[in-house]
Order: C-alpha cells, then sequence, then structure tokens
C-alpha cells in the first residue's frame, strides 16, 4: 500500500532535510573549537612573555662624565638592580641622594606574587567574562608595563628631590630622565626601555589580540550571545559543548 504522500505525488523529504540539517551544524561546531583554543593558547602566549620578563631588565641607563670615558650603566629588573650600583651609590653620597638599592623595596619583594597576579588575571578573565565585560581581560596585561614605569619615575623623581641638605655638594633637586639623554650635575645620562620591558609590551600585544579574537570571532558567533552579560554562562570552553546539544 503507498504512502498518502506518494498517492498524491509527494515525497517524504522531512528525514532529508534533518540529515542536511545535522550535516550543516557539524562543520559549523568545528571553527567554533579551535577559535576558542586559538584564543587560549594567544592568551596563554602572553601571559608566558609577562612570566620570561620576570627574569629580565627592564630599563638601562648610562652615565657618562670625563673620569668615566666608558660610562657608568645602571639597570632595573623587577627584583632589583644591577651593573654599577655601588660606584653610583657612591657619586650620589656626594649629593645627598639615597642609595639607589632603598628604592621600592616593597615593590621588590612581592614582585613574584605581581607577576603572577596579572598572569592569572588574564587567564581568569579570558575564560571567565562574559561578551559585555570580555575586554577588561586587557586591564591587568596594560597596567603591568605602564605600572612599572609610572612606579620607576615616582621613585626616581622622590630621589632626585629629598636631597641631603648636608651633603657635600648641592645641586638643585631634579628628576633623572627615563627617555633618552639627560643630564645631572656633570653627567649626561641616556636612558632606555631594556629587553624585559619590551617583552611586557609584547605580552599585552599578544593578550589584546587574544581578547578581541574572543569578542568578534567567538562571543559573537556564540549561541548565548543574546543574553551573555558579565560572566560567561559557561566559562568559555564549556559552551562549545552546549551549542552542539542545542543544535
Amino acid at each position: 500500500m503507498s504512502h498518502p504522500a506518494e498517492q498524491h505525488g509527494e515525497r517524504d523529504t522531512s528525514g532529508v532535510r534533518h540529515l542536511k540539517v545535522l550535516a550543516a551544524a557539524e562543520p559549523a561546531a568545528r571553527p567554533r573549537r579551535w577559535r576558542r583554543w586559538l584564543t587560549v593558547a594567544l592568551a596563554t602566549l602572553g601571559v608566558l612573555a609577562f612570566a620570561l620578563s620576570f627574569g629580565l631588565s627592564w630599563w638601562k641607563f648610562t652615565l657618562y662624565a670625563p673620569q668615566y670615558p666608558h660610562g657608568l650603566r645602571l639597570e632595573i629588573a623587577l627584583t632589583g638592580l644591577q651593573g654599577d650600583v655601588h660606584e653610583i651609590d657612591m657619586l650620589n653620597h656626594y649629593i645627598g641622594m639615597q642609595h639607589l638599592t632603598q628604592a621600592a623595596p616593597i615593590e621588590r619583594a612581592y614582585a613574584s606574587y605581581g607577576v603572577a597576579g596579572v598572569c592569572l588575571a588574564v587567564l581568569v578573565g579570558i575564560l571567565s567574562l562574559g561578551r559585555r565585560t570580555g575586554r577588561l581581560a586587557l586591564l591587568p596585561a596594560a597596567l603591568f608595563p605602564i605600572g612599572f614605569v609610572v612606579d620607576s619615575f615616582y621613585w626616581l623623581y622622590t630621589f632626585g628631590h629629598q636631597l641631603d641638605p648636608r651633603a657635600p655638594l648641592h645641586v638643585p633637586p631634579f628628576s633623572p630622565q627615563m627617555f633618552g639623554n639627560g643630564q645631572i650635575g656633570q653627567f649626561m645620562t641616556f636612558a632606555e626601555p631594556a629587553l624585559g620591558f619590551w617583552l611586557a609590551v609584547a605580552g599585552v600585544a599578544i593578550v589584546a589580540t587574544a581578547v578581541e579574537f574572543r569578542q568578534r570571532a567567538v562571543c559573537a558567533n556564540c549561541v548565548h550571545a543574546a543574553s551573555c552579560k558579565n560572566v560567561c554562562p559557561v566559562h568559555f570552553l564549556g559552551s562549545e559543548r552546549k551549542q552542539e546539544r542545542s543544535a
């Protein structure tokens, strides 16, 4: 006995249409999957750059004078100072400046925790923030090198303006130049960022790429995009499975 649809010259194509929908849905899930993992990989690469910068110098100073034709070198790292620190401290003593090793004691003591906190905050932000607040994951990354520059300038300004009036030599208060050429008394100075700083800047750029890629390529195409607000309802990577179930 023929099917009623066949009696009217029609064929039941509902099953074919269902198979076509499944065939179209399955390839569509694959780009979402690799895009999510690419976002996490970029964020991980960014925080790896932050971690590597921890053991490197962030800023370099060179002081030139007739008695030091080859210059005196000072390098600032997150954990302390390197270079001709003792010689420079001896010269600073004559103008009443404090020892350089007395600068930023709290920052140096907790630098490792700060770097770890920045790395953790970036990864948690990438995995947990929702579509509305997703770009906030870039904030701790951007504050990392900016905070270093601001803090370094604060200590240089403080040391250059809190000179001991009983010092053998009297010079007017000053702020050491952090970029390019400057002068302190008879010394010509040159300052520039070092490898650690540039590595941190590269980390910020990579994290920014991850955050923007997440917003445009993942969150904008997520099935939860309309309802997603401050927190990702499925913690970013987990949403992939729920999308496939709801397909």
